[in-house]
């Protein structure tokens, strides 16, 4: 009787010992990770569970795992869904509506993630975000800055004033009750005193910066405090001008212009103070954000004619009718400024290049949203990158400037930026290889959003549905 039992307890052991087979929720097969670290083409398999990659299997190898839905991407090209590291929801209470279409925009075009550079429509964002998060809303995951900082009487609505140093750490709390992903710092109306206190007290408390930068302080000394991010070129062609210190100077008596010191900095670039500004960025670890492309668009607004631009139908009436002041003030400019705009921007095509020749790690970004004529949410970010490689930037270096620099900027490297195991499940898959031609990059098969499938018909039909 005891042998009788003994025997059915092994062959009960021995069944039960047996491999589980784990299941996936979604299995894509047959594609190419392009490995943005060193730029191989990987046969690679992806399993995604929950909102992560859970495994990436080389393609050769034995067992192959089951999955509720798999997708074969054979011939296609697997990248970490892309990153738009400079936009804007703005407008007022009157054009949310529009601003919330955005969102089909940007996951239309493979945009998985948005650093929203601040705005006037911080309640509607944190919304959109949550929503976003709790999968009750489609859209790409919102970092955010909220409101702005800048001095009193701003120029964008929705900023928070800083007159006096005492208004610095009310302004600080505010953003850390929302709670905001990182500062964002302008300077219509701050000024180079209150805009460096507010650099080191945002340091004192382990807060992310960003921002432009009042001409009436020098780039070394904005880098020496610990801004994190500038955003455009400007404020980096002025630390590589040898007249700084004396366009400064005159910046803080009110001699000068912004506009004015633009062609003054740009004919006294000197490469060795320009290697110097670059190292400094590079050692205190500042990221730059272009924005080659909206600089492009602002430039040729007296010469190219945007009214049957494709996207032009994707923007709400309360949108398009905010491009018209800077389509008035590109009218209204005297034929010097439009050479020296057009100038500039060439310029800054070049010193793009540099920062990258350099190492100086920079972030894509397209300034798209209200105002901004013609710089669409969505497309632009792949326009971005096309003036990025147009400027001699290499398109495996262009591709970086997307996603991992955007997640490594904002400190979620962990979860984001490459495929790999652990991340979360935020993929854009190709028809083409952007490493041949940047412009493969708008050839969309597929996003995969924290684990959910869209496919290129559900995606023409969300932007059928705008």
């Amino acid at each position: 009787m005891c042998n009788k039992y003994l025997i059915l307890w092994a062959l009960c052991l021995i069944g039960c010992a047996g491999p589980h087979q784990e299941v996936y929720d979604v299995a894509l097969i047959n594609g190419r990770v392009i490995n943005l670290e060193t730029g191989a083409l990987e046969p690679k398999d992806v399993y995604i569970k929950a909102n992560r990659i859970a495994k990436v299997n080389d393609r050769d190898q034995a067992g192959a795992a089951h999955a509720k839905e798999t997708v074969d991407l054979n011939g296609k090209y697997i990248l970490p869904g892309f990153w738009d590291n400079h936009v804007h929801f703005r407008g007022g209470d009157s054009l949310i509506g529009e601003n919330k279409e955005f969102l089909n925009l940007f996951l239309a075009n493979g945009i998985t993630s948005v650093r929203d550079a601040g705005g006037d429509l911080t309640p509607a964002v944190l919304q959109w975000k949550d929503e976003i998060e709790n999968k009750q809303l489609q859209g790409p995951t919102i970092f955010t800055s909220g409101p702005k900082l800048d001095g009193k009487n701003p120029t964008w609505a929705g900023s928070l004033e800083i007159e006096t140093p005492a208004d610095i750490p009310k302004a600080l709390d505010s953003l850390q009750a929302i709670p905001t992903d990182f500062v964002k710092l302008y300077e219509s109306t701050l000024t180079g005193e209150n805009y460096l206190h507010i650099i080191r007290a945002t340091e004192q408390r382990g807060l992310i910066t960003s921002g432009h930068m009042p001409f009436t302080v020098t780039l070394a000394e904005t880098v020496e405090a610990g801004i994190d991010g500038i955003e455009h070129l400007y404020y980096v062609m002025k630390g590589c001008a040898a007249n700084e210190a004396e366009i400064t100077a005159k910046m803080k008596a009110k001699e000068l212009g912004f506009w004015e010191a633009m062609p003054l900095l740009l004919s006294a670039y000197d490469d060795s103070v320009a290697q110097s500004t670059f190292k400094r960025l590079k050692d205190h670890r500042v990221f730059v954000v272009p924005t080659l492309h909206i600089g492009e668009t602002l430039s040729y607004l007296d010469e190219v004619d945007h009214t049957h631009d494709p996207y032009l139908n994707y923007m709400g009436p309360g949108i398009r009718k905010t491009y018209q002041g800077r389509i008035n003030g590109a009218m209204r400019a005297s034929q010097e400024q439009r050479r020296d705009r057009k100038q500039l921007q060439r310029f800054f095509g070049q010193l793009a290049k540099s920062l990258h020749s350099a190492e100086v790690a920079l972030m894509a970004g397209s300034d798209s949203g209200a105002y901004n004529s013609y710089t669409y949410p969505g497309i632009s970010l792949h326009k971005e990158l096309e003036a990025m490689v147009t400027a001699g930037i290499p398109p495996l270096d262009a591709l970086r400037t997307s996603a991992p620099n955007g997640a490594l900027f904002l400190e979620k490297d962990a979860d984001y930026g490459y495929v790999k195991e652990n991340k979360i499940a935020d993929l854009v898959i190709l028809n083409g290889n952007p490493l041949e031609r940047i412009t493969e990059t708008k050839n969309i098969h597929m996003v995969v959003k924290e684990g959910v499938v869209h496919n290129k018909m559900k995606l023409d039909a969300q932007l059928k549905s705008h």
